[in-house]
């Protein structure tokens, strides 16, 4: 298992993936997520923020990064890694990468000086809340997003649950 940058070449494989995982959550009446616009994709992996779990050569699972999220925690400004569309492809499901995602963002955490882990969800997903607080996140609460000009569509359609894990 290697965890390394998307690549340019990822491309349609990530959009695969992102599909996949906007069906699961529509078959799960959750809020699902838009198409994402290659743009953003392609810049997320040009500033190496777009990340993924390679397993002989097959993409197991993507996820992307940013080191300040404004417009979704607001004043909440300390330092920190915040962890965005985490998607798994099928044929590796059930094999725990949420936390191998938390374990490698703790040591880029600790490598970078930062002090939490952060991640959030729109919509109240009972069963994702109670994962994400099985691998160590503080459930911060649900919050109606004031301003959602520059997010994804999907900010508009529901409340935000906030997570963040100090990194120790």
């Amino acid at each position: 298992m290697k965890i390394l940058n998307s690549q340019l070449t990822d491309l349609s494989k990530i959009f695969e993936l992102y599909g996949i995982a906007t069906e699961y959550m529509k078959l799960k009446n959750q809020v699902a997520w838009p198409v994402f616009s290659e743009e953003l994709i392609t810049t997320e992996i040009e500033e190496g923020h777009q990340w993924k779990i390679e397993i002989e050569n097959e993409i197991a699972c993507i996820w992307a990064t940013t080191l300040e999220d404004k417009l979704i925690w607001g004043s909440k400004n300390e330092p920190s890694i915040y962890i965005h569309r985490i998607a798994v492809n099928p044929d590796f499901r059930g094999k725990n990468y949420v936390g191998t995602i938390v374990d490698w963002a703790k040591q880029y955490g600790r490598n970078n000086n930062l002090l939490y882990i952060r991640l959030d969800t729109v919509g109240l997903n009972k069963g994702l809340i109670a994962h994400y607080q099985k691998h160590g996140f503080e459930f911060l609460g649900a919050e109606e997003l004031v301003n959602t000009d520059g997010l994804p569509d999907h900010y508009n359609k529901g409340k935000v649950c906030l997570f963040q894990q100090v990194i120790l």
